[in-house]
């Protein structure tokens, strides 16, 4: 069991919750994050790139001059690779670089990422979050509160309108929900933070 301390929005802890960690796949599968952190980046990739061969660039197709003779280097029609303006002799065609990944596999390689935040004490555990008015000193102040100063994944639990539009400006802060947060987001910030009834969530 990982014990995680739960704070209001001054700092001070109010509880303990407790995490079993069998409920997470009770140890960190690191070939699993892995996958799933490559299959994230490749689903990035746009792949629309496109040049033209040389039979698609525009221009004659004769002979620029005689072969022998001239006192040139022997060379072909004006649209070959070598040429200013030619076509590409290995040109690039769109391509679909996606990675299909099964749901119970992004599963397994969130909760593994979620472990491993929780074994490193990197997660801050909240009761709630509510803020009376959309400013962003808010959010810095239960940021200092909670001894959150470098990157922070912020996962709401439900639409806060206030909570959103306090938080997004804030630098270094990903804004995400507790439906769609996966294993990348978890790792690239330093600090996870979240509500008690988020985390509860994930742990059904």
């Amino acid at each position: 069991m990982i014990d995680v301390p739960v704070f209001d929005q001054t700092g001070k802890q109010l509880e303990t919750f407790q995490v079993d960690e069998a409920k997470l796949g009770g140890e960190v599968k690191k070939n699993v994050l892995k996958q799933a952190i490559v299959a994230y980046h490749a689903n990035q990739r746009q792949g629309t790139v496109q040049t033209l061969a040389r039979g698609e660039v525009a221009g004659a197709t004769r002979k620029v001059f005689r072969q022998k003779g001239t006192g040139n280097a022997r060379t072909g029609g004006i649209r070959n690779p070598i040429k200013k303006g030619g076509g590409h002799a290995k040109q690039k065609r769109p391509k679909d670089w996606r990675q299909a990944m099964p749901k119970q596999f992004r599963r397994v390689a969130r909760n593994s990422a979620l472990l491993m935040k929780l074994q490193s004490n990197d997660v801050r555990v909240v009761n709630e979050i509510k803020l009376p008015e959309p400013k962003t000193k808010h959010m810095v102040q239960i940021y200092k509160a909670l001894g959150i100063d470098r990157t922070c994944l912020l996962a709401i639990d439900g639409r806060d309108e206030n909570l959103v539009r306090s938080a997004r400006n804030l630098g270094r802060t990903t804004l995400t929900t507790v439906q769609q947060i996966n294993a990348w987001e978890i790792l690239k910030n330093r600090t996870l933070l979240l509500t008690k009834a988020g985390l509860e969530q994930l742990l059904v």
